[in-house]
Order: structure tokens, then sequence, then C-alpha cells
């Protein structure tokens, strides 16, 4: 990313993350990142600092089952097991933070297929 298009990113990220802060009520923060390959999420208690619940397109039963990590499907296929590793963590609800991210896509997929698994936000 040139300079100032990841400046913008940046910032972007930041501002989301505070807003979630105010509006969060102490809630795990579910958090994604997409890269151009993968797809990555974490259920996060901002207040230990501790990652409660993980899910990615490089675990090991998704990685053989999935085309790519880099699709929809695999972004469902995230969200499904991060809200089932989050439920059995014991966690209902947490507040979702999509990073910079536009809400669309793989962003979006992966959040409807968390709320379908059971997660509250």
């Amino acid at each position: 990313m040139p300079g100032k298009a990841k400046a913008l990113f940046l910032r972007r990220r930041l501002r989301v993350r505070r807003n979630l802060r105010r509006a969060g009520n102490n809630r795990p923060r579910l958090s994604v990142f997409r890269s151009s390959k993968h797809i990555y999420a974490q259920v996060i208690d901002d207040t230990t600092g501790r990652t409660l619940a993980a899910a990615s397109t490089l675990d090991g039963g998704l990685k053989t089952s999935l085309k790519t990590g880099a699709d929809i499907a695999a972004a469902s296929a995230v969200g499904k097991l991060v809200a089932e590793r989050a439920k059995a963590a014991g966690i209902e609800q947490v507040v979702f933070d999509r990073g910079a991210y536009l809400f669309h896509g793989r962003v979006k997929a992966l959040a409807d297929a968390a709320r379908e698994g059971g997660l509250d936000f």
C-alpha cells in the first residue's frame, strides 16, 4: 500500500475501534483481518488483552475442505467456526470489529455466518 493510502486505512481502522469501544459495553470484540489469500477472525477481551476464540482459513480441517481461502464460502466457514468456538468458551454477545474494511463481500459473509452460528451482535 502506498504511504497515503496506508495512512488513511489506519485512520479508518482506529476510528472504527474508537467507536466500538464507546458502544461496546465491555463486550468481547469479534475482530476480522482479511488478506488477499486468507481471512482470520478472533474474539478478543480488550480488558485483559486475551484472545478468547479464533478461527481462520489456515485451520487444519478448514484448509483441506476449501477450494481457496479468499472467497465468500471460506469466509462463511470461518464465521461458523469462530461462533462455535466462542460459544464453547461461554461467549454469547460480541461487538463486531470490521477494522477498516467495508461491510460487504467476505466481511459481511463472515458476520452473517457468525450470527447464524449463535453469536449476538
